[in-house]
């Protein structure tokens, strides 16, 4: 078969640098992806960018990166970078640049916003294109992202978004992640006569569920599974996602074509035999990752910032979906001790604090946050799209503070905590979002934060990935309410809310 191509995805969900990812994709069958280093340019901007770029060259795997459209993502976005038109321009010239990642402030698209049609011309301009993330986005705003020169999406999470992206003519890329687990709501949009607009994306995929369960091969599995021509599900995984994503010289067994190619011994398993990269089969690579010297944890956060008065009973609380990076918007009555909120393990529901970690803000805020089936304990991370701040959350201000404490110590990482006391932590050095070490120390890493979450949670808890999902409630360009260190941040009002039911307050951003 032609090499496996992811056609959007973000190296730093794997949490290992680009060279370690790339021994592992080869081996799962990709050649090539399609990489947004969103996440560490919201960190630290081109310097971040730079520093992916020249890692990449020690791995055989094709990395095209997209240039990351949205930093920050919002007005409101306390992150550590900006990139107007301006900085990214120069950076068309670089090798291995491919285009404009996913373009996400729907409003600036609609309203013609200077800066960001500049980035979407820029990308023209240099002979690449831009990719779209339309989450929460009808048809009819659909096709203001088509007339704006963006031609795909991977947003979709029913049968009916799907729907309309093909009816707005963007090529579709059928998600599945290690929280984005989209896939089988959506294959069934796929027949005979209009497969040539879909490929296959993995997004958001932890280095542990990669070597678990698959990349692009797990997509192949799972539509094939779900009825669809093997023979269908494998151009997907290759010469449509060329096509989408203007890689020539990808994705087919042809003269004049790129010799990256899969042998596969069992069709309906993708069970990989070896594989073969520019004409050479793959050997594994005795590369050793780029060294990373930043300091990116700075902040001044204390205990006391944790203590949560409450003026009212019923608040509004952030409503975890397992599997989705969407949230529920709930409105819940919870206890109060002399009008402060400590944790409610019955009802599940508990604090969640975000902390700016960039400049020294000094900015935090603390919430309510419904669906983690922590028992007795919390946990923290630097991973926190987009603007990769702390989010943290526990039962009790000890455990919560003690996880953030860690997590700085280590500049950057992920911790959970007990009675006050670190039980488990991996170490992300790289920016605070990717591990410094080899994959498969990395991964040992990962798995050893999930055994101490058992330890603090409920046992029946892990029926999702509560370190990504955690990771995702501060973004508020995904629906519905989300916390920033800012406040509670409401997506279909475009402003901030209160955190108990009283009339909205802040600034819209709409």
């Amino acid at each position: 078969m032609p090499g496996f191509i992811d056609a959007h995805m973000h190296i730093e969900s794997a949490m290992v640098a680009p060279s370690e990812l790339g021994k592992v994709l080869l081996q799962h069958g990709e050649t090539s992806i399609v990489a947004d280093p969103h996440e560490i340019a919201n960190v630290c901007g081109v310097p971040g960018i730079n520093y992916m770029l020249r890692d990449a060259k020690q791995t055989p795997l094709d990395i095209f990166y997209m240039l990351p459209s949205s930093v920050p993502c919002t007005t409101i976005s306390h992150n550590g970078a900006s990139l107007p038109a301006v900085a990214l321009k120069p950076l068309y010239q670089r090798e291995g640049v491919h285009g404009l990642a996913e373009v996400m402030d729907y409003p600036a698209v609609e309203s013609q916003q200077a800066d960001t049609m500049q980035k979407i011309h820029d990308a023209q301009a240099a002979g690449y294109h831009a990719d779209g993330h339309g989450a929460g986005l009808t048809y009819d705003q659909l096709q203001v992202f088509k007339r704006a020169g963006i031609s795909n999406d991977h947003e979709c999470t029913t049968l009916q978004e799907a729907q309309d992206r093909l009816n707005a003519g963007l090529n579709v890329f059928l998600r599945e992640g290690s929280v984005e687990r989209d896939l089988e709501n959506t294959i069934g949009i796929v027949t005979e006569a209009n497969a040539q607009r879909f490929s296959f994306c993995t997004d958001d995929k932890t280095i542990s569920d990669i070597l678990n369960e698959g990349a692009i091969d797990r997509n192949i599995r799972l539509a094939i599974k779900a009825g669809i021509n093997p023979a269908t599900a494998y151009t997907m995984a290759s010469y449509n996602a060329a096509q989408a994503q203007q890689l020539t010289a990808k994705g087919a067994i042809v003269a004049g074509g790129d010799a990256d190619l899969v042998v596969i011994s069992d069709l309906a398993e993708v069970t990989i035999e070896k594989t073969m990269k520019a004409g050479q089969w793959i050997q594994m690579s005795e590369s050793k990752t780029t060294p990373f010297n930043r300091q990116t944890v700075h902040h001044h956060f204390k205990l006391k910032d944790l203590v949560l008065r409450l003026a009212s009973e019923t608040c509004n609380v952030i409503g975890v979906k397992p599997n989705h990076i969407e949230t529920e918007h709930l409105q819940c009555e919870v206890p109060l001790e002399n009008g402060e909120f400590t944790g409610d393990t019955i009802q599940d529901i508990l604090k969640i604090v975000v902390v700016e970690r960039h400049h020294e803000l000094g900015t935090s805020s603390v919430g309510l946050v419904k669906g983690f089936s922590i028992k007795n304990g919390a946990v923290a991370t630097t991973i926190a799209h987009d603007d990769h701040n702390i989010v943290a959350v526990g039962t009790d201000d000890a455990s919560i503070y003690a996880a953030i404490m860690r997590i700085t110590e280590t500049n950057g990482g992920i911790a959970v905590a007990q009675n006050g006391t670190v039980i488990a932590d991996m170490p992300l050095t790289i920016a605070g979002l990717m591990s410094d070490k080899p994959y498969a120390e990395a991964a040992a890493d990962l798995n050893h934060l999930f055994e101490a979450y058992q330890v603090i949670a409920d046992k029946q808890s892990l029926a999702f990935d509560p370190f990504i999902t955690l990771s995702f409630l501060t973004l508020p360009v995904i629906p519905t309410i989300k916390m920033t260190d800012q406040g509670l941040y409401d997506f279909e009002q475009g402003t901030f809310i209160g955190i108990t039911c009283r009339e909205p307050v802040g600034a819209s951003t709409k």
